[in-house]
């Protein structure tokens, strides 16, 4: 039980430029708490109010209602009064009654998955009250149906019980549009709004058979609870699982004095960002919507304008409309209000030299008067993400080391897949044109509803406009399309926060849910019709375009140098083919710690030959056929040695099962059996034979190799030769032959003594040598207990860390899926185990292996080959354990090397 000397703050304040917190406070106070209490400390206009912290969530996540709300009644019924005195207005009062907004704040930003309620405090007798005072009536009463509508739909459950279902309270008010012939929510008459107050209170009523709360204590009770509900809310939960969020940080509540943007054509609303989103240019740029509040600029109900001329001009031209209209009926607020810009300009700045990073603030003009209601870290795009933390090195707001810790390795991804190829751009047909909300390059078939985001290969997720509902279908899209909305937007704001190309406002395009079609000037596409989307013109195609591949060049080029002068740990790439090996090396990668040379089996010409070779019955069969596979091997390595031009590659021996090999399918096993020329009994019996129990733990790896010797025999001297003939030809190899699954180290060595005579043969032969390592991939949990034992034979380890998780854990890979959601779902594991290395248990072996096989051999090299070696926190954990290098798929190069670089600086 808490004392009188024990009790821990639960409420933070802030406003008239004094502030409890700051900025370092965001665990506690939220990202939005924390900033909103650095901006009053640095005297930026905000909206007085306090934070309720992260803690309380959880809190009120184990011990419920009734017992969180007597633990902070008192701070917030004192937080109340301050903000009353700055106000100059009274919680709960007919006559001047003070309005709050109710937003959440979780530690980082989560743009839609949380609730918001703005305007409580209002009922049937404040509203008289607010009316008396502002001497508006229009502005008071669509207050007051906002509120109602966003209280309902928050707190009281008033959603629609299907995803195709409209929102019971728009579905009022395009009633009442209809009736009244009108489009806009600002051409309801204050008799309107009166009619939709009372409609919206019936509503409440039917639908819940309660009525709408009109005690503003009871408001503010039902509104906190339901931001701390809405952090374990599907929107919410959704986004933590994309962006590996952990669920038990919970949100903070932040209660502020409501400003009103909806209060005449001298107030307004909007979003604004000190760098573009988007491309990451150095300019100021945003939107904002005059006589509305806030939400009503990122619903993309009504088209906003832009705060800048130069934008208003860019914008004017993406949408073709002529100067005379853009000035008469879309001016910048730059033109519009020049004082009220200037003002917000200066605090642009400020914001973003104070923060020394791009800034995305909301604002709210009331009556003339500017006020700041957040600022965060502006979400962007992985290209906007490189060039901001690269313009911000050469402006000398960051030093090389900030500039690399800005960066999220993850984001890098966006710039590693294929772009449209300007060629077949040329030939494309541009349907319709919108803004180009989120750069990148998508192509695929359309799908109206996010539910069906998965229902194609390649989808483009077409709306009229977004909603956090949204997220998932989102997520699996390849692309966002729609009809509504701005650059801030929803759609715009989440679709750049994940990387995902979008495009917004194409307000060509006539959607219809219930016939599942799109028209654009009378042409109808329809469901799984394909479309392409240029997120970073705006342009809308018909059906599918051309990519290529990406390329390492500006200041994506010189983030890498830069990352490449700090990083100690070495990146390679995993490559079983020479174009593979190109694409990796064109993205920095050191070497190859991975080929695989039961994938080069799989080709048509070659596929024959291996089930010759599995189907002989003596060894004299097995060398014939693996006589004819010998060159097809020796090329490919040809190839990747001639790819990597001198750097090392690491080459695993055949892994796999023989039974993967055989054909498993009575027609192919006939034709088989026709082609070698033997009976189908035959083949049908060495089929069954091959089958195992379990695969994973059977006759693979090096337990095939020193059963059917001659396999390592064949490979080693494909290895071997082909590194000769490179040699000839006076180029540098360095081959590193890797024996795989070996768990004792008489396994290791009778293997290793295969390829040392193969290789001395060949040497001996030809006169000539190279040299070339010996190794092995520990995946076995016995190997790295036994690792000190094996680096007594063994050059180099290499952790192939898929399957030693997949024997660590016991799990499947192949039937893991069938648990491992709930269990993450559940909280049993925090993460998948087979994306972030567990470096609880997994990683201790790793650690274990890597220092006792250096304990008998000093200059053991030790890498790892798994999934994990793209993954920034794995690559981390390698780089403490002491590794030589990681190893990842040639996409995941870039991502790499900057963790490395990353994991050295935080060292230092």
């Amino acid at each position: 039980m808490e004392t009188a000397t024990t009790v821990k703050t639960r409420v933070y304040r802030f406003g008239d430029k004094k502030a409890d917190g700051n900025s370092t406070m965001k665990n506690l106070l939220g990202g939005k708490g924390a900033n909103l209490a650095e901006m009053s400390r640095i005297g930026i206009p905000v909206p007085p109010g306090f934070t309720i912290t992260t803690e309380v969530c959880t809190e009120y996540n184990q011990l419920g209602k009734n017992k969180v709300i007597p633990l902070i009644k008192l701070e917030v019924e004192e937080a109340i009064r301050e903000i009353e005195k700055t106000m100059k207005t009274k919680f709960g009062d007919d006559e001047n009654p003070l309005l709050l907004s109710v937003r959440s704040g979780a530690r980082v930003s989560m743009p839609g998955m949380m609730d918001t309620v703005l305007n409580l405090g209002l009922n049937d007798k404040a509203i008289e009250g607010v009316i008396r005072k502002t001497k508006n009536e229009r502005f008071a009463w669509d207050s007051y149906r906002r509120f109602i509508q966003m209280y309902g739909g928050v707190v009281m459950g008033m959603k629609p019980e299907n995803k195709e279902d409209e929102d019971p309270f728009e579905e009022i008010i395009d009633h009442l549009k209809e009736k009244r012939n009108i489009k806009l929510d600002t051409e309801f008459t204050v008799q309107d709004l009166q009619d939709l107050v009372y409609d919206f209170k019936d509503a409440v009523k039917k639908k819940t058979g309660k009525n709408f709360p009109t005690d503003p204590w009871d408001q503010l009770w039902g509104a906190v609870m339901a931001v701390f509900d809405s952090w374990n809310g599907n929107r919410a939960m959704y986004y933590r699982k994309i962006h590996g969020y952990p669920a038990d940080w919970g949100t903070a509540v932040n209660v502020q004095a409501m400003v009103f943007g909806n209060m005449g054509t001298d107030s307004g609303t909007g979003v604004c960002f000190t760098r573009d989103a988007g491309t990451g240019e150095n300019v100021f740029n945003g939107e904002y919507l005059i006589n509305a509040q806030g939400e009503d600029v990122v619903a993309g109900v009504r088209t906003p304008q832009q705060i800048t001329r130069l934008g208003s001009e860019r914008w004017a031209q993406l949408a073709q409309i002529s100067e005379k209209e853009r000035v008469a009926s879309y001016p910048s607020l730059e033109e519009l209000m020049p004082e009220i810009f200037t003002e917000l300009d200066g605090y642009q700045k400020t914001l973003e030299n104070h923060y020394r990073d791009m800034q995305d603030m909301e604002f709210t003009i009331q009556q003339g008067k500017l006020w700041i209601l957040q600022t965060r870290n502006g979400k962007r795009t992985g290209a906007a993400m490189v060039k901001i933390a690269m313009d911000l090195l050469e402006e000398g707001v960051l030093d090389e080391k900030e500039a690399l810790m800005r960066i999220d390795p993850n984001k890098l991804d966006e710039l590693l897949h294929p772009i449209f190829d300007p060629a077949a751009l040329k030939d494309a047909e541009i349907i319709a044109q919108g803004l180009p909300a989120s750069p990148g390059a998508a192509t695929g078939q359309i799908v109206f509803f996010a539910e069906e985001a998965s229902k194609y290969k390649y989808t483009i997720l077409v709306r009229t406009e977004t909603s956090p509902e949204d997220l998932e279908g989102m997520h699996l899209a390849r692309g966002i399309l729609t009809a509504r909305g701005g650059m801030t937007s929803h759609a715009a704001v989440v679709a750049r926060g994940m990387g995902k190309c979008c495009i917004s406002g194409a307000g060509a395009l006539k959607i219809n849910y219930k016939t599942r079609t799109m028209t654009v000037d009378g042409k109808v596409f329809h469901d799984g019709d394909w479309i392409s989307l240029n997120g970073s013109t705006g342009n809308i195609i018909e059906g599918k375009v051309a990519t290529r591949e990406p390329e390492l060049s500006g200041e994506f080029g010189e983030l890498m140098v830069l990352a490449d002068q700090y990083a100690t740990m070495k990146v390679r790439t995993n490559a079983d083919t020479p174009k593979d090996a190109a694409v990796a090396r064109s993205f920095g990668a050191q070497g190859i710690g991975l080929t695989r040379t039961e994938h080069m089996f799989f080709e048509v010409d070659r596929i024959k030959a291996m089930r010759e070779m599995i189907l002989a019955s003596t060894v004299k069969g097995r060398k014939h056929a693996l006589k004819d596979l010998l060159p097809m091997q020796r090329s490919d390595f040809e190839g990747i040695f001639e790819a990597m031009q001198g750097l090392p590659v690491t080459i695993r021996l055949l892994d796999p099962p023989l039974h993967e090999f055989v054909p498993h399918q009575l027609a192919t096993q006939k034709e088989l059996a026709d082609e070698l020329h033997i009976s189908l009994d035959a083949v049908k019996s060495k089929v069954a034979e091959l089958e195992e129990f379990n695969p994973m733990l059977g006759h693979r790896g090096c337990r095939l190799g020193n059963t059917y010797p001659e396999i390592t025999e064949m490979q080693a001297r494909a290895i071997i030769e082909a590194a000769l003939n490179l040699k000839e030809r006076g180029i540098e190899t360095h081959p590193e032959i890797m024996i795989p699954l070996v768990g004792t180290v008489n396994e290791f060595l009778e293997q290793e003594k295969v390829i040392r005579e193969t290789a001395e043969s060949i040497f001996a032969k030809r006169k000539t040598k190279i040299n070339y390592s010996i190794g092995t991939m520990i995946e076995i949990p016995r190997a790295a207990l036994l690792a000190d034992k094996i680096a007594e034979h063994a050059d180099f380890f290499s952790f192939g860390t898929n399957d030693l998780t997949q024997m660590t854990f016991g799990y499947s890979r192949d039937d893991a899926g069938k648990f491992l959601p709930i269990y993450l779902e559940k909280g049993i594991l925090k993460e998948d185990p087979f994306e972030v290395l567990d470096q609880e248990g997994v990683g201790q072996l790793v650690l274990m292996g890597t220092e006792r096989g250096r304990k008998t051999n000093p200059h053991l090299k030790v890498g790892i080959c798994g999934e994990h070696g793209g993954e920034p926190s794995s690559v981390e954990f390698c780089y403490r354990a002491g590794m030589n290098y990681v190893s990842c798929s040639p996409f995941r190069v870039p991502i790499a090397r900057v963790a490395a670089a990353q994991a050295a600086i935080k060292e230092k």
